[in-house]
C-alpha cells in the first residue's frame, strides 16, 4: 500500500448530542377530571463511540474528519411518552487504536478487539418530565427538567500495530525480503536506505494450517531516540509485538554493535521494549563463503537465540519460524 495511505495519527474534535427536555403536560381528556400531569422524559443525546474492525489497518478514513458531531435527543411528549434517543455516531478504526485527550495528552481507553466499542464522548442525559415530580403536596408540577448539554472536546486517536513479531533493524538490513519471503506481502524493496518508510504487516503461514502476524517497521539508525532518521514515529508500533525479531546483515562490519546499538535505541525509547522476547536473525548469509561463516560464528553476540538466514536461499528459514512460534506460545519472556 502506497505510504501516502498510512496514517496512524489523527486529532479530531468530537461533540456529542444534546439530551432533549422533559415535557411540561397535564392529561386533557373528555370526562376526565383532573388529570394530573403526564410530561414524558426527553431522550438522551448521541453518543460518540469507537468501534474496532479487523478489516481496517490505517486510520486514513478519518484523516479529513475533523470533526464529529452526535445527534440531539428529542424531548419528551404528553402522555408518558418519551423523546426519541440522539444518533450515535460510531468510528470505525483498526484494532490497537489508543484514544488520548488531546489537552492533558490522557489515555483513555485503547480498541483490542474486533467489534469492541467504547464511548468517546457520553450524549447529554434526557430531562425528566414533570410526571416525575407529582406529588401528595404537589399534585400540578409546573416545572420539568431541560436536557444536559452534551460534551465537547479534542481528542488524539492514535495506532499501534497489532503484531506477533516486530522486525527490528537498520535499513537494508534485509527486513521487507525477509517479509516478503514469509507472507504474502509485497512491501518495497530497494537497495537504499529507507525503503519502508511506513510499517508493513503479513500473516506467516505455519505448520498444520496455523500463522503469525509479522510487521516490518521502517528502519531504525543511531539516534532514532533523538528524532534522527525517521525518529520516533514507527518505534511506538513495536510496542504492541510480543516479539522483536533483530535483522543485522551478514555483511555489517560489527554485527555485535549493531545488534547493540539497535538495543540502545529501543531502551532510549521505552525500557520496556526490552522485556519483551528477543531473536537475532543474521541475514543475507548467500554472500559469504565458508571462511566467513566461520568468522561470523565466532563473533556472535551473547544471551540471545541467533539464526543464520538467507532470504534468497532460504536456508534458516523454517527454523526461524520455529523458533518463533515457540516464544509466542510460550508463557513467560524467554532470553
Amino acid at each position: 500500500m502506497a505510504s501516502s495511505n498510512f496514517i496512524d495519527y489523527v486529532k479530531i474534535n468530537a461533540r456529542s448530542g444534546n439530551g432533549g427536555a422533559g415535557s411540561l403536560h397535564f392529561r386533557r381528556e373528555k370526562h376526565v377530571e383532573k388529570g394530573g400531569p403526564d410530561g414524558g422524559d426527553g431522550g438522551r443525546g448521541g453518543h460518540v463511540i469507537l468501534k474496532g474492525n479487523t478489516q481496517l489497518w490505517t486510520l486514513l478514513h478519518l484523516k479529513y474528519t475533523k470533526h464529529v458531531k452526535a445527534f440531539d435527543g428529542k424531548g419528551g411528549e404528553g402522555g408518558r411518552r418519551t423523546g426519541a434517543i440522539g444518533k450515535d455516531i460510531v468510528l470505525e478504526v483498526p484494532l490497537g487504536t489508543i484514544a488520548k485527550n488531546a489537552e492533558t495528552g490522557e489515555q483513555l481507553f485503547e480498541i483490542t478487539e474486533d467489534g469492541q466499542e467504547m464511548i468517546l464522548l457520553p450524549g447529554g442525559r434526557g430531562g425528566m418530565g414533570n410526571d416525575h415530580f407529582k406529588s401528595a403536596t404537589n399534585q400540578t408540577p409546573q416545572y420539568a427538567q431541560p436536557g444536559e448539554p452534551g460534551k465537547e472536546d479534542w481528542f488524539i486517536l492514535e495506532l499501534k500495530v497489532l503484531a506477533d513479531v516486530g522486525l527490528v533493524g537498520f535499513p537494508n538490513a534485509g527486513k521487507s525480503t525477509l517479509l516478503s519471503v514469509v507472507s504474502a506481502a509485497k512491501p518495497e524493496i530497494a537497495d537504499y536506505p529507507f525503503t519502508t518508510l511506513v510499517p508493513n504487516l503479513g500473516v506467516v503461514p505455519y505448520r498444520d494450517y496455523k500463522s503469525f502476524v509479522m510487521a516490518d517497521i521502517p528502519g531504525i539508525i543511531e539516534g532514532a531516540s533523538q528524532g534522527k532518521g525517521l525518529g520516533l514515529r514507527f518505534l511506538r508500533h513495536i510496542e504492541r509485538n510480543s516479539i522483536l525479531l533483530f535483522i543485522v546483515p551478514a555483511t555489517s562490519e560489527d554485527i555485535q554493535a549493531e545488534y547493540q546499538t539497535l538495543v540502545q535505541e529501543l531502551r532510549l525509547y521505552n525500557p520496556q521494549l526490552l522485556d519483551k522476547n528477543r531473536v537475532l536473525a543474521i541475514s543475507k548469509m548467500d554472500v559469504l563463503s565458508d571462511e566467513e561463516r566461520l568468522t561470523l560464528q565466532q563473533n556472535l553476540p551473547n544471551g540471545i537465540p541467533t539464526l543464520l538466514i538467507s532470504a534468497i536461499t532460504q536456508e534458516g528459514i523454517e527454523q526461524l519460524k520455529d523458533k518463533i512460534w515457540d516464544l509466542i506460545n510460550s508463557p513467560f519472556p524467554v532470553q
